[in-house]
């Protein structure tokens, strides 16, 4: 059974930075590209991010330049570290394994709340 477990969020002020893990079990890590998604209130789910298993990264518009996506095979682990936060980055953000240019292979974690104040 695959397990997507999302910590890290927090609230934080505009400006600020925040580190978001995503550790996967009961799958093959390394073989799959990674994502980061993030849902807003009254918004559909958007991947923000995305990591090749070869580690080649795409970034949405909206936050290229600001985020970075890693990962760490050894510890089927992948990271987002988020600077220069903007209120409109509030979100529950969520990982999973990416199917396609935006689908997903695996069922939703409990993600992890950021919350970003003006």
């Amino acid at each position: 059974q695959v397990q997507l477990v999302e910590s890290g969020g927090g609230l934080v002020q505009a400006g600020g930075s925040l580190r978001l893990s995503c550790a996967a079990s009961g799958m093959i890590f390394e073989i799959h590209a990674m994502g980061w998604y993030r849902q807003a209130p009254g918004k559909q789910r958007e991947l923000v991010a995305r990591i090749s298993r070869d580690g080649i990264t795409n970034y949405a518009e909206s936050v290229k330049g600001r985020f970075t996506i890693a990962r760490d095979n050894a510890k089927s682990t992948v990271y987002l570290q988020m600077n220069s936060l903007e209120p409109e980055d509030t979100a529950v953000y969520y990982c999973n394994a990416v199917r396609g240019s935006e689908s997903t292979y695996y069922g939703w974690g409990q993600g992890t709340q950021v919350t970003v104040s003006s």
